[in-house]
């Protein structure tokens, strides 16, 4: 048996079943389990820019090539 005493976050936990079409029990676990995901999967900004910073020199090629608007947008969306 799962209970929710504090009103704030039944309200949440029933507005996000009723958006799901589930019961609150299946949004409150579909929501924690996002968000473990999304904390195992946290890289820091440091973390990010080394990987944008990598991935442009590999875009850029051995002749340095600029890259475009497009392709550096397209590198920050990762």
């Amino acid at each position: 048996m799962f209970t929710i005493r504090d009103p704030r976050a039944a309200q949440l936990a029933r507005e996000l079943a009723a958006r799901r079409q589930t019961t609150m029990t299946a949004a409150v676990i579909g929501a924690l389990e996002s968000e473990l995901r999304r904390e195992k999967e946290k890289r820091t900004l440091a973390q990010r820019l080394h990987d944008i910073t990598r991935r442009a020199a590999e875009m850029a090629g051995p002749n340095r090539r600029e890259l475009t608007k497009d392709e550096i947008d397209a590198l920050w969306g990762q």
